[in-house]
């Protein structure tokens, strides 16, 4: 059992590879990034430098590893590198005979962008932020007053987020955001989730619901208390988007106590290792499942809090890639 991660220098990829430590699956590892003081690459069996994903040398370079290496399962570390995959995922498996954990491009569309993830979830008949783009800040404030967010309808980490809370602050933040989305300010801090799907075929078999505390956009603790109510609608969410495997939806509730999800992401998250010691293993469930067609069974999940912190790796002279 071969499996090729990419982004080891990024969150993500960095949490792939955790949760393939100590794996019942033994896979040889081999990971990739284009900076060779990427930690992850020196937690694998074998290290790999590629161009950014931007380059026109990207996907030569990723098939001349796939070449190299044939492994079984090819799992993608960063979202730039999504929608490269996504477009080449069935060349490239018939090619090298492997597969490809990556959703389709219009499911990547929607989780890129915060404003198509709210059509996505009204279209569907699910509960949402109140959202729009400029020129219709009138008519969300008549719905929902201030506060409000503003954010690029592109990012992630919480990057150029803020939270308005008159005209002003408002006009100045849809003047200084790039391509904003204005929404509505849904909950408190203490009533964030984040949580993790796993579905093929239009049908989602296991999931898992996470409240957490934020850092910088990231999650750095998370408190884990199963819900099956929650559990049940991330479901029936990760049943509309029709992602291949994993998914993740960020969340709070609103003072009715309806759940409003305000990102998606079509693919592992940060929070995958996380996961994994709840009891969610879903990286090990998604490979057994693509590779050896076994079938996905949500697992029992632990009620545990989770305190993130840091760690090192340390390399040594002449180890460093170059």
């Amino acid at each position: 059992m071969k499996v090729l991660v990419t982004g080891a220098g990024a969150l993500l990829g960095q949490g792939i590879l955790r949760s393939l430590e100590n794996s019942s699956l033994r896979p040889t590892l081999i990971a990739v990034d284009p900076s060779p003081l990427s930690a992850g690459l020196y937690w694998a069996d074998y290290a790999e430098l590629v161009p950014f994903a931007n380059d026109s040398e990207y996907l030569p370079r990723i098939e001349m590893l796939l070449g190299k290496y044939r492994p079984d399962v090819v799992l993608i570390g960063t979202d730039v590198e999504l929608m490269i995959f996504s477009l080449h995922r069935e060349f490239l498996e018939a090619k090298y005979q492997t597969h490809i954990v990556v959703a389709c491009p219009d499911v990547i569309n929607i989780a890129d962008d915060k404003y198509q993830t709210a059509e996505f979830f009204l279209r569907n008949g699910f509960d949402a932020p109140v959202s729009g783009i400029p020129g219709q800040e009138e008519a969300i404030l008549e719905q929902v007053g201030f506060p409000l967010i503003v954010k690029p309808r592109v990012g992630a980490r919480s990057i150029g987020v803020r939270m308005v809370k008159n005209h002003q602050e408002l006009d100045e933040a849809i003047r200084v955001t790039h391509s904003p989305v204005i929404q509505e300010y849904v909950g408190t801090d203490s009533s964030e989730y984040t949580a993790g799907a796993i579905t093929f075929d239009g049908r989602c078999d296991a999931a898992i619901v996470m409240r957490r505390d934020l850092r910088d956009g990231n999650t750095y603790r998370a408190f884990v208390e199963p819900s099956r109510e929650l559990a049940q609608v991330v479901r029936k969410w990760a049943e509309a988007l029709d992602a291949y495997g994993p998914a993740n939806f960020q969340f709070r509730i609103d003072a009715q106590g309806r759940p409003k999800v305000f990102e998606i992401n079509g693919r592992f998250s940060g929070t995958t290792p996380l996961r994994k010691l709840a009891g969610f293993d879903e990286v090990d469930m998604v490979i057994r499942h693509v590779k050896f067609k076994e079938p996905i069974c949500q697992p029992e999940i632990e009620s545990v809090t989770i305190l993130r912190h840091w760690s090192e790796t340390v390399v040594r002279p002449g180890e460093i890639l170059s």
